[in-house]
């Protein structure tokens, strides 16, 4: 049996509607971010019954899987979208976050084609340094997009924390505020999104004295995890056992706590040092570095991880009877939930308090269409 990643689709839900409770009254909406999942329809709906108003994806293949599913909710696209794809992005997202003239002008035209209109947000940069324009460039833009055929000015956003950790702060959320005023003025048309981030924005949003225009925040780990990713402590009030991988003990043998021998690098550059003395009760499980980062990683009280290679997990099981054919069931971080669900190697099965429902994580469903209609026309105030 292969290694297994079990998704509580009920503790997603009450995850989501924690944030939403929580965060309508200070104006801001939630975006459930389904990127994490590989666009599960499960996981979507989980989201949606929790409260969130619309599920955004960086991946257009994940948007499609949604709406082929049925999901008839707001979708974003939560990356700029390729050239090469902005006719599916058109299809199958409402609205898209954008930065480049180039890709705007090629998304209207493909909306012009379609006979539809698309919804874009303009993402700036407030000092994280992945993607946005730089604060100077965002009325000209605005400008640009408010000229082109088929497209409508949904709104604004920014994303800190992921590439250099900058955290979402008063000073930068106030400037994000000011530039939806700005560009307001000089577009003379109200944006109904201002969006202020990532799950990186939820300690912001819910101790700020003033939230200022930011009125939608995109979550996902903050929701499947019930994580910071400033701190990656718990947020309180929320569930950190949505996810669990659980592998197979393929050796359980009594082995020396340290190696020997002359050292070098390992299959991964230089390993760790291994805690412990004389023997330990060495258990390996049929789970490595393709399935699962090691980072992150969380055993079973009383097990300690040792160590991974690509294809085993090498834990000191301490005190836990275990034997060969046994499971031991890991919480996992980010960028291990990220790789579980991509490996082919994994199975991911979606639990509900009343039953489960099973499925391969290398299955593509079959691509079907969902609204291309603009966020800003078909929820009023949403994005």
């Amino acid at each position: 049996m292969n290694a297994r990643l079990e998704v509580d689709l009920g503790a997603i839900e009450a995850n989501t509607r924690s944030l939403v409770d929580r965060l309508a009254p200070r104006g801001i909406r939630v975006t459930g971010v389904t990127k994490a999942s590989l666009g599960s329809p499960g996981v979507g709906r989980a989201m949606i019954a929790g409260g969130a108003h619309g599920l955004g994806d960086s991946r257009v293949e994940n948007l499609t899987r949604l709406g082929a599913a049925g999901i008839d909710v707001p979708l974003t696209l939560i990356r700029s979208p390729m050239t090469s794809q902005v006719d599916a992005v058109v299809r199958h997202a409402s609205t898209s976050l954008n930065t480049e003239i180039s890709v705007l002008e090629a998304l209207s035209r493909a909306a012009s084609r379609l006979g539809t209109t698309h919804a874009v947000v303009l993402m700036v940069e407030l000092g994280d340094l992945r993607e946005g324009v730089v604060a100077s460039d965002l009325v000209p833009l605005a400008l640009d997009v408010a000229a082109l055929p088929g497209l409508t000015l949904a709104g604004i956003g920014t994303n800190l924390a992921c590439q250099s950790g900058v955290v979402p702060d008063q000073t930068n959320m106030c400037e994000l505020s000011r530039l939806a005023d700005e560009v307001e003025r000089a577009v003379g048309a109200r944006l109904c999104v201002v969006s202020g981030g990532n799950s990186a924005n939820v300690g912001w949003a819910l101790d700020s004295p003033d939230t200022g225009r930011v009125d939608d925040l995109r979550l996902g780990e903050a929701i499947l995890l019930g994580l910071d990713p400033l701190t990656r402590l718990p947020i309180a009030g929320l569930r950190t056992d949505a996810m669990a991988l659980a592998g197979e003990l393929i050796e359980v043998r009594d082995k020396p706590a340290q190696p020997w021998g002359v050292m070098g690098e390992g299959a991964f550059g230089a390993p760790g040092p291994r805690p412990g003395r004389g023997l330990v009760r060495q258990g390996v499980l049929a789970v490595g570095r393709q399935d699962v980062e090691l980072e992150g990683l969380r055993p079973p009280s009383g097990v300690t991880v040792l160590g991974m290679s690509s294809d085993h997990l090498v834990v000191d099981l301490g005190d836990v009877t275990a034997a060969v054919g046994d499971e031991l069931r890991f919480g996992v971080g980010y960028g291990g939930l990220l790789r579980a669900m991509t490996s082919p190697f994994v199975d991911v099965v979606e639990l509900r308090a009343t039953g489960l429902l099973a499925r391969d994580a290398g299955t593509v469903e079959v691509p079907g269409a969902s609204s291309s209609r603009s966020r800003c026309s078909t929820v009023p105030g949403a994005p």
